[in-house]
């Protein structure tokens, strides 16, 4: 069985609601970052035997397997197929995970893996709520609730004792080691450049420097009133496009490539969908126990920022340090779009691990429905 590498990364900024990439349409933002990434690899895109995109809003300009259109759009050859995932936010994570498995199988050679989310274009939740609502009569009758992500990360940080205090320190930390890292150039190497009307967007648009706790208590609670979630401690309503490449071994060495990364392992998880944000937890733990690495043996960890509950809850139970926490920040203060994320968390990771000599970093993130993905990568030497 062959191992599958990640040869290359690349994301368009994180556009603001309504920002610098709402004006464009989700399947030519997906088709700028497609092209970008075999350019910068020197592939041709006659190469990849699938594109493998992550999407949840997957209705209107993202409906029809948007995939399909952005190879389409990208003037990639029509002989290119295209598929279209859903696990919600960790919709483009779970992509990666397929093409690796496929890689190893030997189904597939070179395949792109990534997602994107128009949140300013389609509204957060329109699929689920065309012609009546996901859960029926069983689901109801199992759960009693239509379960609420806010209501959710209420409910975690009542479990794991996090106060308003706790959760607002983090969201600042975000925004401020986001804006460190912007200000370092971190992100400069990642990020094609995406035109628009008013000229052109380079820079994530969602980081609020300054941030302090004192500002953010100021902020009213959005689900609870005596509660401890509001704007400015979750994730950020945004628009992007994420992809990485992925090849075998084999197929690297005769395209003349070096690898970044290998995928060492993966894993995935369900839990309580009520609660439903905890199942990073359990997903962690499974893909450490498959992979025989323990926390230790990690030097940079990313837990998707979707409230600041999940990541502090996460590192309470795990007892992760908090340096190698979301080092960059996270979707606190760069944006959360559904399924473009976590290509984009992936794109950061892979960099991060390549300018620190870091030779393992962990990904995991919350997903709708009580579900968590996990990767591990491995710097390739």
């Amino acid at each position: 069985m062959t191992n599958a590498v990640i040869v290359e990364a690349v994301r368009t900024p994180v556009g603001k609601r309504n920002g610098g990439l709402s004006g464009i349409h989700p399947a030519d933002l997906s088709a700028l970052v497609l092209n970008e990434l075999v350019t910068r690899a020197g592939v041709s895109a006659d190469a990849v035997d699938d594109v493998i995109w992550g999407c949840v809003g997957q209705v209107g300009e993202q409906g029809f397997d948007i995939a399909r259109t952005a190879v389409l759009s990208a003037g990639w050859p029509e002989t290119v197929p295209g598929v279209t995932v859903d696990r919600q936010c960790g919709s483009s994570q779970q992509s990666l995970n397929f093409a690796v498995a496929s890689v190893m199988a030997g189904h597939y050679d070179v395949v792109v893996a990534g997602g994107v989310e128009s949140m300013s274009r389609i509204t957060m939740g329109l699929s689920g709520s065309v012609g009546g609502s996901p859960n029926g009569p069983k689901f109801q009758e199992r759960y009693g609730v239509d379960p609420n992500q806010g209501i959710g990360a209420e409910m975690m940080a009542e479990k794991w004792g996090l106060s308003r205090t706790d959760v607002d320190t983090f969201a600042a930390r975000s925004h401020e080691r986001a804006a460190a890292a912007q200000d370092a150039g971190y992100f400069d190497g990642q990020i094609v450049a995406v035109p628009n009307a008013d000229g052109t967007v380079t820079k994530d648009e969602g980081i609020r420097r300054g941030t302090t706790i004192e500002k953010l208590a100021g902020l009213k609670t959005v689900f609870k009133e005596d509660g401890v979630i509001h704007a400015g401690n979750a994730s950020q309503i945004s628009d992007g496009a994420a992809a990485l490449l992925v090849m075998s071994e084999e197929a690297a060495e005769k395209h003349g490539l070096n690898p970044i990364a290998r995928v060492h392992t993966a894993a995935v998880v369900g839990a309580d969908p009520v609660m439903m944000l905890a199942a990073p937890i359990p997903a962690t733990e499974k893909v450490l126990q498959r992979s025989g690495l323990s926390v230790s043996d990690i030097g940079v960890f990313e837990v998707n920022e979707a409230f600041a509950p999940v990541p502090l809850a996460w590192q309470k139970e795990l007892g992760v340090a908090d340096e190698v926490l979301n080092p960059n920040g996270g979707a606190i203060a760069l944006g959360h779009p559904l399924g473009g994320s976590g290509a984009r968390i992936l794109t950061d990771l892979v960099h991060h691990m390549r300018r620190n000599n870091i030779r393992y970093g962990l990904q995991t993130m919350c997903e709708g429905g009580g579900q968590a993905n996990a990767t591990i990568l491995e710097l390739v030497k």
